[in-house]
């Protein structure tokens, strides 16, 4: 790592990070809720992750061994997202998938300790989903890496 590199993390976990992750929460959505409405609606967990953009612990959500046909949509406001038809086992312990719905999902750059990364989140509440890698299956070779408290589903 050179210095350039320990100076850029170092600044991700002062808090230099959080001017990136400020400025996307200053964005505008079509479904939005007062914190203590989103706090009342989602569990501690869906709250954690949606509006505070934590991370559940891998192999954690039942969501991860959901194999039925159906439709995984936002836990904070209901927008679907992802079908059954683009999930796969990426044996990283959360639900992968290789393509959104159109217009379902919105991206943003998030640097941090872990190096740079894209960010996930619903388009419709803004709500924190999970990660984009670029080591997906075809035929996108991507991969939506999404924490199982974000979603729910619904079988076809």
């Amino acid at each position: 790592m050179n210095r350039r590199n320990l100076i850029a993390r170092l600044g991700a976990l002062t808090g230099l990070g959080a001017v990136a992750a400020g400025s996307a929460k200053a964005e505008t959505f079509a479904f939005t809720l007062s914190d203590a409405e989103w706090r009342a609606k989602l569990t501690d967990m869906q709250y954690r992750v949606l509006r505070q953009e934590a991370t559940e612990r891998a192999f954690t959500s039942t969501l991860n061994d959901e194999h039925r046909e159906g439709t995984f949509a936002c836990a904070g406001c209901g927008q679907a997202l992802f079908v059954s038809d683009t999930k796969f086992d990426s044996g990283t312990g959360w639900p992968s998938f290789w393509k959104p719905l159109p217009n379902a999902v919105g991206t943003r750059p998030d640097p941090g300790i872990f190096g740079n990364r894209t960010e996930v989140h619903c388009s419709r509440c803004g709500g924190h989903l999970g990660h984009v890698f670029d080591d997906g299956p075809a035929p996108t070779g991507l991969r939506y890496c999404m924490n199982g408290a974000a979603l729910v589903f619904t079988p076809a």
